[in-house]
C-alpha cells in the first residue's frame, strides 16, 4: 500500500490534521509505523526476527490516545481494533477470552480486503445488478410445462420447476424502456420484490466466544436460504450489488489475504489496562490471570480462526490508560518488558481547547455549522467566543471530572440547544455565536458546580 510508505514527518502531518498536540506521541507512533514498512523490506529471514515496539500510552481521559491509534490505522489502511483490558477475564471464568481481540482484527481484516475487491468489481456488478432489475420490474410470462409422463418425474418434480418463462416481443420492448429510465434515474423509488439470502442467527446457549463460534459453524453447514422482501429500487440495487460481488469474489483468496494483512499491519489497542494492573488479592477475577492470558497473545502465539491460523507476532500493541491509582510497574515485569516505548500524554490546557475547536479538519464547529446548514441557518463563532467556550470546559473539567476534550461536545450541545430546536423553523437566518451568547446560555451552569456536574 502506498500509504505505508509515508515518512514519520508525513504521518506526524497526518496526524496533525485531525488532532491537536501530543507531538511526542504522534512522533512514536510514527516511527513504529515506519519500522513496520522498513522491516518488510528485510530478507525473509531477518523479518522474523524484527519485532514491533509495542507502546504503551499514559494519559487521562479525553487527551487522545484512542484517536491518535484510529487514525494512524487509518493513514495506513491497516486492521484496527480497540478493546477494553476490562473485559476480558482468566481462562476458565465466565466473559470474552483474550483470543477473541485477534480473532476480532481477523474479521475487521477480511471486511477491508473485500470491500476493496468490492470496489474493483462494483462496475460490473452495478450492470448485473441492473439488469436483474429491469427483470423484476418486467417480469417474463409464466407458462406450464407439458405434461409430464414419467409419474416418479411428476412426483417428485417441484413445483416452480413446473413453470417456464416467456419472453414475448412486448416484454423486450418494455424492457428497453425501463431499462433507459432505470439508467436515467427515474425509477429509483419504485417498489421491486427481491430475494435476499437469510442470515443463520445463533442460539444463544454458551458464553460469548463460544456463542459465535458455534454460530458460525452451523451457518456453515446450514443451506443459505433465501427471503422475499420488497424495497424500493435504489436499495434493492445495493443489496443485489452485494450479493453479486460476493458470488465473484474467492472467498479463500480473500481469507489468506486477509490473515497476511492482519499479520503483518494489524494493529490492536488496548484500553484501560491500568484498570487489570495490581490485584495481588481482592475479589477482582484475577487481574494477574488476565494479564498473563495477554501476554502470550502479546510476545507471539498461534490463534487459531474460522478464516485459518494466524501468527501474532508481529501485531503491533497499544497498551492505554489513565494510571490514576496503578502505575505502569504494577503491571506483571514480563508484560511491562512487552511494552517498550512509553509516551505519557499531556494534559490539555485553555489553549488546547482552542485549538481543538479551530484546527482540525472535522472540528465540533465546523460540525455544527454543517448540520445548521441543512436548515439554511448561518452560524458564525467569533474568536472571542471559542475563547471563552475553551475556558469554560477548562474550568468545568478543573472542578469536576476531568474527561479532557470529550466536556467540548457536552457544553457545545447545551449551549446550542434552544438553535438546534428552532433551527427548522427560521430558514435563512444568521446567528453570531459572541461571548455574550456563550455566557447567556452556560454562564450559571459553569459557575454552579452541583449544575455543572449535573447537565456537563
Amino acid at each position: 500500500m502506498n500509504s505505508s510508505k509515508l515518512t514519520p514527518k508525513e504521518i506526524v502531518q497526518k496526524l496533525d490534521e485531525h488532532i491537536v498536540g501530543q507531538t511526542d506521541a504522534k512522533r512514536k507512533v510514527a516511527i513504529s509505523l515506519r519500522n513496520r514498512y522498513r522491516r518488510i523490506l528485510l530478507d525473509e529471514q531477518l523479518q522474523q526476527e524484527v519485532m514491533p515496539k509495542n507502546i504503551l500510552m499514559i494519559g487521562p481521559t479525553g487527551v487522545g490516545k484512542t484517536e491518535i491509534a484510529r487514525r494512524m490505522a487509518k493513514i495506513v489502511g491497516a486492521p484496527f481494533v480497540k478493546v477494553e483490558a476490562t473485559k476480558y477475564t482468566e481462562v476458565g471464568y465466565v466473559g470474552r477470552d483474550v483470543e477473541s481481540m485477534i480473532r476480532d482484527l481477523v474479521e475487521n481484516a477480511v471486511r477491508m480486503i473485500k470491500d476493496e475487491k468490492k470496489k474493483t468489481i462494483r462496475d460490473k456488478a452495478t450492470h448485473e445488478a441492473n439488469k436483474a432489475l429491469v427483470k423484476l420490474l418486467v417480469p417474463a410470462l409464466k407458462k406450464k410445462k407439458q405434461t409430464i409422463n414419467n409419474p416418479f418425474e411428476a412426483l417428485f418434480q417441484n413445483q416452480m420447476d413446473n413453470e417456464v418463462e416467456e419472453v414475448t416481443d412486448e416484454i423486450k420492448t418494455k424492457r428497453s424502456d425501463v431499462e433507459k429510465q432505470l439508467l436515467n434515474g427515474q425509477l429509483e423509488e419504485e417498489i421491486v420484490t427481491v430475494k435476499v439470502t437469510q442470515e443463520h442467527k445463533g442460539m444463544n446457549m454458551f458464553g460469548m466466544d463460544m456463542q459465535n463460534q458455534m454460530s458460525d459453524m452451523l451457518s456453515q453447514m446450514m443451506p443459505k436460504q433465501k427471503v422475499e422482501r420488497k424495497l424500493p429500487v435504489k436499495r434493492a440495487r445495493e443489496i443485489l450489488i452485494d450479493e453479486i460481488s460476493n458470488e465473484w469474489i474467492d472467498s479463500e483468496n480473500v481469507n489468506d489475504e486477509a490473515i497476511t494483512l492482519a499479520e503483518s499491519l494489524g494493529i490492536i489497542f488496548i484500553d484501560e489496562i491500568d484498570k487489570i494492573a495490581g490485584g495481588n488479592q481482592g475479589a477482582d477475577v484475577s487481574r494477574q490471570g488476565v494479564q498473563r492470558d495477554i501476554l502470550p497473545i502479546v510476545e507471539g502465539s498461534v490463534v487459531q480462526t474460522k478464516y485459518g491460523t494466524i501468527h501474532t507476532d508481529h501485531i503491533l500493541f497499544i497498551g492505554a490508560g489513565a494510571f490514576h491509582i496503578s502505575k505502569p510497574s504494577d503491571l506483571i515485569p514480563e508484560l511491562q518488558g512487552r511494552f517498550p516505548i512509553r509516551v505519557e500524554l499531556e494534559k490539555l490546557s485553555v489553549e488546547d481547547f482552542e485549538r481543538i475547536l479551530k484546527e482540525p479538519k472535522s472540528s465540533l464547529l465546523k460540525q455544527y455549522e454543517a448540520l445548521l446548514q441543512t436548515e439554511d441557518v448561518t452560524i458564525k463563532f467569533t474568536d472571542e467566543a471559542i475563547t471563552e467556550l475553551a475556558k469554560i470546559a477548562y474550568e468545568v473539567n478543573q472542578e469536576t471530572d476531568n474527561i479532557g476534550a470529550r466536556r467540548l461536545h457536552t457544553i457545545l450541545e447545551k449551549m446550542l440547544e434552544d438553535l438546534l430546536f428552532e433551527a427548522s423553523s427560521m430558514p435563512n437566518a444568521h446567528v453570531d455565536i459572541t461571548p455574550q451568547y456563550v455566557q447567556s446560555k452556560l454562564s450559571d451552569i459553569a459557575k454552579n458546580r452541583d449544575l455543572s456536574e449535573f447537565i456537563l
